[in-house]
């Protein structure tokens, strides 16, 4: 019979595609994490994991075990909760964010939910605010702080809180960089960008959103790095090394403002929605469903 543990274990791989990345996520050694699949994949008769050299994909299997343990690690959790019988509610949510988002978004969250459940342990994880989704869509943590990705899959929720225009930033110091753009308008609508160092976002919301806007210019410029999380593509371009893209608010957070000023461009980008997402099903535990309500709570008095 199937445990939680390794149901658990095979929800971060189906998440992740990466024994090494599942294995500092879960602090297990990769061996441990590739027995465990293998041990579900005897138990069942079947491969969940088609592997070759460079990538790693769920057979239909595989999407199928995902289903059913997201259901089972919910279910078991919910039945230890209840058979416990406490009328408080107790236990931990996990909850992952950047780090910018741990003190410029949760904070005012935090503190109202510490006050409602003062039994329930938030269990904070920190990273790029790129994996959030896949975090949440794994099983590995219950919310995430991220951006509203543009395909919504149907069991994911999303509530969102504020929204923080997306800026094109350049060194405020004067360097190679900043006098390429200078030296021409570079707000016009065909300014040549093919020259241009570009730090950008290895994955996520803002990488589509940066995508889709170099779609639209007649030029495109010159990838001078792909790099994760705002916070760093904000030190990159502050050390002069080329033109980025972060939300205003992890600009203003991030402690090098000074340092970067906005690229006035022709076409500004779209503003990216920040929330929390959750599994639908994970909402119909009470903790995470509070944790959800005091979120909203808080944002829709700040308006």
């Amino acid at each position: 019979m199937m445990d939680t543990k390794a149901l658990q274990v095979f929800l971060s791989v189906a998440g992740s595609l990466n024994f090494s990345r599942s294995a500092e996520r879960l602090h297990m050694s990769v061996s441990a994490v590739s027995r465990t699949v293998q041990r579900l994949e005897d138990e069942l008769g079947q491969s969940l994991l088609e592997r070759d050299q460079r990538n790693m994909q769920l057979t239909p299997a595989g999407r199928t075990l995902r289903d059913y343990a997201q259901r089972s690690v919910s279910d078991w959790q919910n039945l230890r909760r209840q058979l416990r019988g406490d009328q408080q509610l107790a236990g931990e949510v996990n909850l992952y964010c950047s780090v910018t988002a741990s003190y410029s978004i949760l904070a005012p969250i935090l503190e109202a939910f510490r006050q409602r459940q003062p039994g329930v342990e938030l269990m904070m994880h920190t990273g790029d605010q790129a994996d959030g989704v896949d975090r949440v869509l794994s099983g590995q943590d219950d919310v995430a702080v991220s951006g509203r990705p543009g395909y919504l899959p149907p069991r994911l929720a999303f509530l969102s809180l504020l929204q923080s225009p997306m800026v094109v930033c350049m060194p405020a110091a004067d360097c190679a960089v900043r006098r390429m753009l200078l030296a021409s308008d570079v707000a016009a609508a065909d300014f040549d960008w093919s020259g241009i160092p570009f730090i950008v976002p290895e994955r996520g919301v803002t990488k589509d959103l940066l995508d889709g806007w170099l779609d639209r210019r007649s030029s495109r410029p010159r990838i001078y790095a792909q790099v994760a999380g705002h916070e760093a593509i904000v030190a990159m371009v502050g050390l002069g090394l080329g033109v980025g893209i972060a939300p205003e608010l992890v600009i203003q957070a991030s402690g090098m403002a000074s340092r970067v000023t906005a690229v006035p461009v022709w076409e500004p980008l779209p503003p990216l929605d920040i929330g929390l997402c959750s599994l639908n099903s994970r909402l119909e535990d009470p903790r995470v469903k509070s944790l959800w309500e005091v979120a909203r709570q808080t944002y829709d008095s700040a308006l």
